[in-house]
Order: structure tokens, then C-alpha cells, then sequence
């Protein structure tokens, strides 16, 4: 009787725990801030539309959502922080699509993206546009890509370190044209623009969140868009594909993520905030003026998350393995 009475305390107490568990999630977020880890520089493209998202969303959420950047090893660094956080709701990950790629750049990246994280939704597109230096005499990327095969050798074309979204469309760039160029990577955008527009590099193909402000002063040469359409902020930047070079095409995502095991109603709280975020007129707004676009509110949410990360690590990885481009 003493070890069945010793067993049923047991089960009344991991009972107890599941509903003391369950009433936390119902409570959540109460007034503790949640902890977003942006796993790259701050003023970089991805913490740049962090920033402008949890800016909105802490309001829809009712606590403040505080930005921590943790960069290094194209993302995998903070990806893994939240890998190893406690499953409670306070601490999310925001990441670009790097998420996607990893695990084809990373022998032993130690973490799965579709089954370490909970998928709380996507947040935005942002498009690539291939741009020069001002020295560079091409005026076109039609004239551009003749120049290209005659001047390959002394030309460079700057990244932001290996398994970044500037190097993966670099990748696809490079391939397509048939002709390697000198890459050089940087430890991040902002020092990879600086030399850009110091001169030191030519060429560069980066996102619009990150240089919009250069494309709007004219201190770029914009030589084309890196998707089947041109960039709304910058329609009169015409498509590689209308220039002659048809499918080279990179789309940057970014999206939430949460640590494995983190409560339903939890996540559900969060993907409802998410949704009301992006379509938010002041969010979208300010994404429209970085030249990115925020997704449908269909999209910032757990299913549809899963299902396209899904698909864009199917994507990805044949291309990276032909490369034979390793981050480890």
C-alpha cells in the first residue's frame, strides 16, 4: 500500500507540473520581455527588418521584444543559443535563409532546422540586386557580363562570409555566367559595402534592405535585379532576365522561429502577433521603402513556415554540393 500510495503522489505530482505548465502558457506573456536572437551584426539586412518587426509586434504580443545579436559562423552561432534555450516563449530566433542552407554548409552543423525549432511563421522577402562601384565602365549588365568574361581575372567579387546570402547569390551568379571571379569574403555586409564603395571590390550582389540607402544617393551602380520581377522600390532597375541572363534568381526569406518543446498555446500567441505585424500598414510600409515585402499574414504562420523551409533546404542543397563549398 505504502509503494502504490508513493506512486500515485507521483503521478498527481507530474500531473500538477503539466498543469502549473499549461497555466503558465495561458498566461504568457505576462509583463517579462522576450529575447529575440538575431543571429547576425546589428545594422546588418536581417537585423534591420528584426528591429522594424519586433518594434510592432511587441505591442500586438503586450511585453516588449528585445533584439540580441549574437553573429558568427553565417548564423549557426545564435541559431544554436536558441536550440539550447528553455522551451518557455522568451526566447525566439529571427533568421534569413540561411536556415535553408546550412545544413548542406555544415558537415556537422549539429542542430536539424525542421525538427530542433518550432515554426512560428515567416516575416518578409527581401530581393538581391547585383551592383558595382562607380570606377567599374560598364553602365549595364549587358555590358557588364561581355566585360566580366574578358576581365575575369582582375575582378573581385565581395561577400559577406561564406554561406551568406550575398555569397549564395554570388554562387548562383558565377555559375550562370560560367566564369569564376576572385570572391572575397568579409566578416559581415557593412565591411563588404564600405569596400565596395571605397573601391577595393567591383562587384557585389547583396540585399536591398541593406543597400537601398546607396542605391537611392547613386553611390552604386545597380546592374540588375536578381528575381523574375522588378524590385518595387526600384522599378527602374531592370531583372538579369531581361538583360539576357533568364533564372538566376534569389529570393532572401526571413523567419521565427522557437526552441523545440516550446508550448502550443505559446507559439500560437506568437504567430497570431507575428500575423498582425506584417500586415501591419507602418511594417509593410517601411519594408516597401528598404525595398523588401512583408508576407501575407497566411504566411506568418507554423505551417506554412515548415513547409517552405522544407522546400528551400531541397532546394538549396543540390546547388551547394555541386559547388563544393564548405563553411567547416
Amino acid at each position: 500500500m505504502n509503494r502504490v500510495a508513493k506512486l500515485v503522489a507521483a503521478v498527481a505530482a507530474v500531473g500538477a507540473m503539466g498543469a502549473f505548465s499549461g497555466a503558465q502558457a495561458q498566461e504568457y506573456p505576462g509583463s517579462k520581455p522576450v529575447s529575440a536572437v538575431v543571429p547576425f551584426a546589428a545594422g546588418g539586412p536581417t537585423d534591420k527588418v528584426a528591429r522594424e518587426l519586433t518594434m510592432i509586434m511587441s505591442k500586438h504580443l503586450g511585453t516588449q521584444i528585445v533584439i540580441e545579436n549574437l553573429g558568427g559562423a553565417g548564423g549557426t552561432i545564435g541559431a544554436k543559443k536558441v536550440v539550447q534555450a528553455r522551451n518557455d516563449g522568451y526566447t525566439i530566433l529571427i533568421h534569413h535563409i540561411g536556415m535553408s542552407t546550412a545544413p548542406a554548409l555544415y558537415r556537422n552543423l549539429g542542430f536539424d532546422p525542421l525538427k530542433d525549432f518550432e515554426m512560428i511563421g515567416e516575416i518578409a522577402d527581401v530581393p538581391m540586386v547585383m551592383v558595382g562601384n562607380k570606377q567599374l565602365p560598364p553602365n549595364t549588365f549587358k555590358d557588364l557580363l561581355p566585360y566580366i568574361k574578358t576581365n575575369a581575372a582582375k575582378l573581385s567579387l565581395a561577400n559577406a562570409g561564406i554561406g551568406s546570402a550575398s555569397h549564395l547569390c554570388g554562387l548562383l551568379f558565377q555559375s550562370a555566367i560560367q566564369t569564376e571571379l576572385t570572391t572575397v569574403p568579409y566578416k559581415g555586409t557593412a565591411p563588404a559595402l564600405t569596400d565596395i564603395l571605397g573601391g577595393q571590390v567591383n562587384l557585389m550582389c547583396d540585399q536591398t534592405t541593406n543597400i537601398a540607402g546607396q542605391l537611392k544617393a547613386g553611390a552604386l551602380k545597380p546592374y540588375a535585379a536578381m528575381q523574375a520581377r522588378r524590385v518595387e522600390a526600384f522599378k527602374d532597375i531592370p531583372t538579369a532576365g531581361e538583360q539576357g541572363l533568364p533564372g538566376v534568381e534569389v529570393k532572401i526569406w526571413h523567419a521565427m522561429y522557437a526552441p523545440k518543446g516550446t508550448p502550443k498555446p505559446v507559439i500560437d500567441k506568437l504567430s497570431a502577433a507575428l500575423q498582425k505585424a506584417v500586415a501591419d500598414p507602418n511594417f509593410r510600409a517601411k519594408m516597401a521603402e528598404l525595398g523588401a515585402e512583408a508576407v501575407p499574414a497566411q504566411r506568418a504562420t507554423p505551417d506554412s513556415l515548415r513547409t517552405f523551409l522544407s522546400a528551400e533546404i531541397n532546394k538549396w542543397t543540390p546547388v551547394i554540393k555541386k559547388a563544393g563549398v564548405y563553411a567547416d
